[in-house]
C-alpha cells in the first residue's frame, strides 16, 4: 500500500523525523529477514517507549494500515517480513535491562535487549536464563518471546515460553496492556501471557516482559562423540534419554554437517565418522563430572567409536565449533537452502533419521540435518538451486514428504522457527479446521481489522 503524505506527518509526529523513515535505501533495510524472500514497506519507525507504540496502532488501525513488529531480523520462517506493506515497527531502541532482582530470580527487560547481552548481564550476578537460539548473539529477546525460542539446552531446561511471568503489551487498537505475574505462582484468569508468547507478531506488541530466572550451575561438562553410523548415533540418543540422567544439551550432526564444519572451519575431526554427538552435563561440579562419565561409558557401550572430552573452556569452544560452523558452510552444497525444524518425540528420532535419509536418496537432493536431538528437533536443510524448476519441484517434494512423516510419527512442524510465511501453506496438516477457526477467532478479537502482522501463520 502507499501511505499519504498527511498520514505520514501525522507519524513522524509521534516519533520525530529521525524514527520514522521512508528513503528507499532505508525502506530495503528492513525488507527482510533470513529468508532470501523480501517485502518492501511503506514507512519504517523506531519507537521509544509503550506511548508511542500505542499512539501508532491506534493511528494504524484507524487508517488500516498493516503494522509489522520486528527485532534484528534474525527469523528464519518470514515473521518480519511486512508482506503486505506499511510500516515496520523496529523494537530494537527498546533494549534495556530494567531491573535485575537476585532476591527473587526474576528480571524485567525491553523486547530490544540482546540475547547474548542478556546472558552475560544475568550470569555476572549469579543467574542463569536457559534459553539460547543459535542467533542469541544478534537476535532480540522481543523477537525470541514472538516464536517462543528453543535452541540446544531446551532438552534439560525448556524453552522461552516457560521463563516468562508476564507482559506489557500494546493492541492493535492502541490499548496498553499488563499481563501474567512477578510471582513464582499466579493462576487468575486466562494464560494471556503465554498466549502473546509465540503469536508471532500478530496479536500484540510487547514492550517489556518479566522473566524466571535460575541460579547459574556451578560448572558445565562437554564430550562430543563419534559414530561410523547415523542411526548408532540416533539410536544412542534414546539411550541417553532412557538412561535417567537430563542432559543439558545432546546435539548431532550427521555426515554432510561434519564435512561443512570441516570445510569452513578446518576442524580436526576423524575422517571416518558418519555422525557427531555433543552432549553436555551440569549442575555441582561433582554431579557434572559424573554425569558426563557415564553417559561416556553408555556411548561407548552403544558403539561410539571416539569422544573427546573438553578439559577447559576453550576445548569446550573447540568441540562446540563444529556445530557453530554448519550454517554458515551449507552454501557449499548448493546456492539456496530451505529450512526446517520439525520436532518428533525422543524415541522416534531413529525412525525419523531414516525416513530423512530415503526421502533424500528419493528427491536425489543434497540433505543435511543437525540439531537438538535431546528434545527431538531436526534442522533439516534441503539444498538447490531456486532457478531450476526440477530443483524446486524435487524440493517441495520432500518438503511435504519430511512434514508427512514427521506427523505420522506423532511430531509437529515446527519446533522453535515459527511458521510465519514458509510453513503456512502446511499448516493445515497439523491443525485441524476446527482449532483453525478457534485461531482466528482469537486473531479476530485481539485484532479486528487484521492491522497486526497480516499474511502470518493462517491469515
Amino acid at each position: 500500500m502507499r501511505l499519504s503524505n498527511q498520514i505520514y506527518k501525522e507519524l513522524r509526529a509521534i516519533t520525530g523525523p529521525d524514527r520514522c523513515l521512508r528513503d528507499a535505501e532505508d525502506l530495503a533495510c528492513y525488507a527482510y529477514d533470513a529468508i532470501t524472500r523480501n517485502a518492501l514497506p511503506d514507512v519504517v519507525m523506531f519507537p521509544d517507549n509503550a506511548r508511542e507504540i500505542s499512539a501508532i496502532l491506534a493511528l494504524a488501525d484507524r487508517e488500516r494500515i498493516p503494522v509489522t513488529p520486528r527485532g534484528n531480523g534474525t527469523g528464519t520462517t518470514g515473521g518480519s517480513l511486512p508482506v503486505n506493506g506499511g510500516i515496520v515497527l523496529v523494537m530494537t531502541r527498546m533494549n534495556r535491562i530494567i531491573e535485575i532482582d537476585r532476591d527473587n530470580f526474576v528480571a524485567r527487560v525491553e523486547p530490544g535487549v540482546i540475547t547474548g547481552d542478556f546472558h552475560k548481564a544475568v550470569e555476572a550476578q549469579g543467574l542463569f536464563y536457559p534459553p539460547d537460539p543459535s542467533s542469541a548473539m544478534f537476535s532480540t529477546l522481543g523477537g525470541n518471546l514472538a516464536e517462543c525460542a528453543g535452541g540446544p539446552r531446551a532438552v534439560k531446561y525448556g524453552v522461552t515460553r516457560d521463563y516468562v511471568l508476564g507482559l506489557s503489551a500494546v493492541l492493535p487498537g492502541g490499548e496498553i496492556i499488563k499481563t501474567g505475574v512477578k510471582t513464582a505462582k499466579g493462576v487468575v484468569g486466562y494464560d494471556l501471557t503465554r498466549l502473546i508468547v509465540g503469536s508471532e507478531g500478530t496479536l500484540a506488541v510487547i514492550t517489556e516482559m518479566t522473566i524466571r530466572l535460575l541460579p547459574l550451575p556451578e560448572a558445565v561438562r562437554t564430550m562430543s562423540v563419534f559414530f561410523d553410523s547415523m542411526d548408532t548415533a540416533a539410536e544412542t540418543v534414546s539411550a541417553v534419554i532412557r538412561s535417567g540422567i537430563v542432559p543439558r544439551t545432546v546435539e548431532y550432526l550427521d555426515r554432510a554437517s561434519i564435512d561443512c564444519a570441516r570445510s569452513y572451519a578446518s576442524l580436526d575431526l576423524p575422517e571416518d565418522i558418519q555422525a557427531l554427538l555433543i552432549i553436555e552435563t551440569d549442575g555441582r561440579r561433582e554431579a557434572a563430572d559424573h554425569d558426563i562419565r557415564t553417559l561416556a561409558d553408555l556411548c561407548r557401550a552403544r558403539g561410539a567409536i571416539g569422544l573427546r572430552t573438553a578439559e577447559s573452556e576453550q576445548d569446550k569452544e573447540r568441540l562446540w565449533s563444529a556445530r557453530k560452523a554448519v550454517s554458515p558452510a551449507l552454501y557449499m552444497y548448493g546456492p539456496d537452502k530451505i529450512n526446517e525444524d520439525i520436532v518428533v518425540p525422543r524415541s522416534r528420532i531413529p525412525d525419523m533419521v531414516r525416513r530423512i535419509e530415503a526421502i533424500r536418496q528419493e528427491c536425489n537432493l543434497t540433505m543435511v540435518s543437525f540439531g537438538h536431538a535431546g528434545d527431538g528437533n531436526i534442522h533439516v536443510n534441503i539444498m538447490l538451486d531456486k532457478t531450476r524448476a526440477d530443483d524446486a519441484a524435487r524440493a517441495k517434494r520432500a518438503v511435504d514428504r519430511i512434514f508427512d512423516d514427521t506427523l505420522a510419527l506423532g511430531g509437529t512442524l515446527s519446533g522453535e522457527h515459527g511458521v510465519g510465511i514458509t510453513k503456512a501453506p502446511y499448516i493445515a496438516k497439523e491443525i485441524g479446521p476446527v482449532e483453525m477457526d478457534l485461531m482466528r477467532r482469537i486473531k479476530k478479537a485481539f485484532d479486528p481489522n487484521n492491522i497486526l502482522n497480516p499474511g502470518k501463520m493462517f491469515d
